[in-house]
């Protein structure tokens, strides 16, 4: 009891600063969202293309071969403005690098290596914007910008840039103060032109690709 009764004002004042830092914590993580707040999040983000459309001679005919593109993860940032205490816009930037191959009975190559720039921009409903798990919906376009591409085992590849669109669901969970875990899955439809050696085979492929993210948020 001795030891006890020495240390209860350390143990007072200790819990004490606890209890004042978690409730100045409490107060500012639970401040809502709202008009005029943005949010920055860095991303974990693995892209996954849903490819695998044949490949097709120049007048059309079968060749066998189908196109298959590789996933990839890489940072990702998306920048959110809310307009409305419940609706705000983002923007998503990011790079990513895919192997494009052709494949089939007996065939596994590599034809094409390319850096993609998807900047994706939408516009996204909170109907929690006050709630310590917040989630969301939106839907916005995105363009699709080839880069840096580099062709292989002496195949020729040109993929046409163009826009598509995509849906988004997402949650932003407080952690302390102003920044949040968020999780984040987007579902984008893009289909591309794509010709191999000048025409000589081409392909309409639909990447398609599922992406999904996790990070950290800061509100200010």
């Amino acid at each position: 009891m001795i030891v006890v009764t020495r240390f209860t004002p350390v143990l007072a004042a200790v819990t004490a600063g606890l209890l004042v830092a978690s409730a100045a914590d409490a107060q500012e993580a639970f401040t809502p969202k709202a008009k005029g707040t943005w949010m920055l999040n860095v991303r974990a983000t693995e892209v996954s293309p849903d490819a695998g459309d044949p490949i097709v001679t120049a007048a059309g005919a079968a060749s066998g071969l189908k196109a298959e593109v590789s996933d990839d993860v890489m940072p990702t940032i998306g920048l959110s403005y809310f307009v409305t205490d419940k609706i705000a816009v983002e923007v998503i930037a990011g790079m990513t690098q895919h192997t494009v191959k052709a494949v089939g009975a007996g065939t596994d190559v590599e034809v094409h290596k390319t850096w993609v720039l998807p900047p994706v921009v939408s516009v996204q409903y909170h109907p929690y914007p006050a709630a310590r798990f917040s989630p969301y919906v939106g839907a916005g376009l995105n363009y699709m910008l080839f880069y840096g591409g580099k062709d292989k085992n002496g195949f020729k590849v040109k993929l046409d840039d163009g826009v598509g669109y995509a849906l988004q669901a997402g949650a932003d969970v407080v952690l302390t103060g102003r920044y949040s875990l968020n999780l984040d899955v987007k579902k984008v439809w893009f289909e591309t032109d794509a010709s191999i050696n000048d025409g000589a085979l081409k392909s309409k492929v639909n990447l398609d690709p599922w992406v999904l993210s996790a990070g950290v948020g800061y509100r200010f």
